[in-house]
């Protein structure tokens, strides 16, 4: 009965660790790997020659010696797969820098030049875009990979933007006679308290963007409603 439960312990442990080692970014996986292959041949290697094998004891210490000091088992490389350059692409323009991750889908920008200059792309609202857009619009590039960022991250975004031109978008007018109080409605959409600041507007805003977007299932109705919140705060905080 004992080993039945240490036979389950431990096939709990190991669906545990295959679970943690699933969720950790390759490079710490791989370097990780790299020292538990290597300091546990190094171990069975002085545990040989405590048993007078000296014979074992060399062929492991020299495989733990490759593995600590270049990385390597035979051909087998811990480096060149710990690296991940195989998995992400990388663009540059004048003025955006945009990220593939191949593995998750994940397409990441900053901007690079001119007035947000330093911003990650999930910070702009609605009006830094709009300004962004008509910023780098002489540069056919970086107009490129801004599209095709918004297109990833923010699905619909020209349909919004025309409606929002047309004055019939979620941002338009509240009906007549209507007791919206569209500062108390920012708050709530970003469930923050009055009085926030721009941090944790920031903040807010960038935690719901990620779970509202359409292609993560979300609402292209509440991916506005975020976007219009977070503006109209940012706005309130700037003018105090």
């Amino acid at each position: 009965m004992s080993w039945i439960f240490l036979g389950g312990l431990g096939l709990l442990a190991a669906l545990w660790l295959l679970q943690a080692m699933r969720n950790m970014d390759r490079r710490v996986l791989m370097r990780s790997l790299r020292w538990i292959v290597g300091g546990f041949a190094g171990l069975v290697a002085l545990a040989a020659l405590l048993f007078r094998r000296i014979d074992i004891a060399m062929i492991v210490g020299a495989l733990a010696a490759s593995v600590l000091l270049r990385g390597r088992i035979g051909q087998f490389s811990f480096d060149s797969v710990a690296g991940g350059n195989a998995n992400t692409s990388k663009v540059r323009s004048r003025y955006l820098a945009m990220e593939l991750d191949h593995d998750t889908g994940e397409l990441s920008g900053r901007v690079l030049d001119g007035q947000f200059a330093g911003w990650d792309l999930l910070d702009l609202g609605e009006y830094e875009t709009r300004v962004l857009i008509g910023e780098i619009g002489h540069d056919a590039e970086s107009v490129n990979l801004l599209e095709s960022w918004l297109d990833t991250n923010r699905a619909g975004w020209r349909e919004y933007f025309a409606e929002q031109d047309a004055g019939g978008g979620p941002g338009g007018e509240a009906p007549s006679g209507g007791s919206r109080d569209p500062v108390a409605e920012a708050y709530a959409v970003l469930g923050l308290q009055p009085g926030a600041n721009a941090e944790e507007i920031k903040a807010a805003h960038r935690e719901l963007m990620k779970g509202v977007h359409p292609d993560r299932g979300g609402s292209e109705f509440l991916a506005a409603k975020i976007n219009e919140a977070r503006d109209l705060l940012l706005e309130r905080v700037g003018r105090g």
